[in-house]
């Protein structure tokens, strides 16, 4: 799942990932941490669900996937678009342009 909250020159995004999602960790990665596995972890609330918030540029495209226990990379199916990678598949995008 992904929220956001608009602000006057920013947005902020929530990503989340369901419980059961990852027995060790979660990271999201992206063009905003130059796809970096260590520079967004995702926490494990006491519910089991993964979630981390970052601040994005207001009226931007970015690509992001998310990193499960290190090893394997999903997608997010509530992502605003996807975008083909060239490696193996597709990107997730998410929009920060508010309606």
């Amino acid at each position: 799942m992904i929220k956001k909250q608009f602000f006057k020159s920013k947005c902020k995004v929530t990503f989340e990932m369901p419980k059961g999602t990852a027995e060790q960790s979660v990271a999201v990665v992206g063009d905003f941490n130059d796809w970096d596995e260590s520079a967004t972890p995702m926490k494990q609330l006491k519910s089991g669900v993964w979630k981390t918030t970052i601040d994005l540029q207001k009226d931007d495209t970015y690509q992001f996937r998310y990193v499960v226990d290190g090893k394997s990379w999903v997608n997010d199916r509530n992502a605003d678009s996807y975008i083909a990678n060239n490696i193996d598949g597709e990107n997730c995008v998410v929009e920060t342009t508010s309606v």
